[in-house]
C-alpha cells in the first residue's frame, strides 16, 4: 500500500500560521507534521509566537536545522553576503535542510503533500515548487478565496493572533533579511540592538573581503544608523503613510488591516520576498 505523509511549512509568519489554523479546523484528520526551517539567525518574537501556535495546534513543529550555520556559508561563499540577486541563506539555510528531512521518504515511493500559504489574493505568487515527481503541493488559502484580512481573522479567532515583530516589520524571516526597508533596519535597532551590531559587523567583514553588496542597497549599515540618516528614513517613512491613507478610497463594508510596509513601499508581493521565509 502506498505511504502518504503531509507536511506544512511554518515560516514565522502570519500567512503560514493561519494555514496552520485553517487545517486544523477544516482537516484535523490528516496528520499534518508541521515544521520550521531554523537558521538560528531568526527574531526572538519568531520563537514566541511558534510556542503560541503550537499550543493552539496541540501537537509539536519539528525544528529543522541546517547541517552548516550561516557563519560556515558565509566563508564558503567569500564573504558575500546574501542578497536578492545570489539568495544563497534561502538556499543552504532554508531549502537544503527541507530537502535533506524529505528526501529518503520520497526515494522510498512516499507521496508527500505540501500545503503553502498562498493567499487569493495573491494570484501571480508561487509557492515552495515540487522538485520530486512524488511531491504534491496545495494551495489552501488560495482555494478557499482567503485573503489577508481572512489571514488576520482566522489568528484572531483561533486567539493565536499575530507575531509581536509585526509592529515594527512586515515579514519574519533572519533578523537581517536583506529584503528588509531601511525602516526596518532603523527599526531593528532599535528593538534588538545587539542583532543589529551582529549584522553590522557581518557587513564589515564582507566589505573588507571584496563584497559588493551591504545588507541595505546603497548604503552600508553604519551609514544608515547615523542621526541624520534615521531622521530622514522616518520622515521619508511618515509622508509614505500619509499619501497612502489619503488616496485610498473609504469603504464602510471592508475589513480593517494594518498597512504592511510593503504596502507603503508599493513592493510586489511576488518579487518581494522568499515564500519559504516570510509566509
Amino acid at each position: 500500500m502506498m505511504q502518504e505523509r503531509h507536511i506544512l511549512g511554518i515560516s514565522g509568519g502570519r500567512d503560514s500560521a493561519a494555514l496552520a489554523v485553517y487545517m486544523r479546523q477544516h482537516r484535523p484528520e490528516l496528520p499534518i507534521e508541521y515544521f520550521f526551517t531554523d537558521t538560528g539567525k531568526e527574531l526572538p518574537e519568531v520563537y514566541t509566537f511558534l510556542d503560541r501556535l503550537e499550543g493552539f495546534l496541540g501537537k509539536p513543529i519539528k525544528r529543522l536545522n541546517p547541517d552548516r550555520d550561516f557563519d560556515f556559508w558565509l566563508d564558503e561563499y567569500g564573504n558575500f553576503l546574501p542578497s536578492p540577486r545570489t539568495r544563497w541563506c534561502t538556499r543552504q539555510l532554508k531549502l537544503r535542510p527541507l530537502e535533506h528531512w524529505i528526501k529518503p521518504a520520497l526515494e522510498a515511493g512516499t507521496i508527500i503533500h505540501s500545503y503553502v500559504a498562498i493567499r487569493s489574493d495573491e494570484p501571480t505568487r508561487e509557492g515552495y515548487q515540487a522538485t520530486h515527481e512524488n511531491m504534491l503541493v496545495h494551495l489552501p488559502l488560495r482555494e478557499a478565496g482567503i485573503d489577508r484580512a481572512g489571514v488576520i481573522e482566522l489568528l484572531q479567532q483561533a486567539d493565536v493572533g499575530e507575531p509581536e515583530y509585526y509592529s515594527w516589520r512586515s515579514r519574519s524571516g533572519c533578523t537581517f533579511c536583506f529584503f528588509q526597508q531601511k525602516i526596518e533596519w532603523v527599526r531593528l535597532a532599535a528593538h534588538h540592538p545587539d542583532e543589529f551590531e551582529k549584522a553590522i559587523a557581518y557587513e564589515k567583514t564582507a566589505l573588507e573581503g571584496g563584497s559588493p553588496f551591504t545588507w541595505s542597497q546603497g548604503e552600508s549599515l553604519t551609514e544608515l544608523i547615523e542621526p541624520k540618516r534615521v531622521e530622514a528614513i522616518e520622515l521619508d517613512y511618515e509622508r509614505r503613510v500619509a499619501r497612502l491613507k489619503k488616496r485610498r478610497p473609504k469603504n464602510p463594508l471592508a475589513a480593517e488591516t494594518d498597512d504592511t510596509i510593503d504596502d507603503i513601499y508599493g513592493v510586489d508581493e511576488a518579487a518581494g520576498g522568499c515564500v519559504i521565509c516570510h509566509k
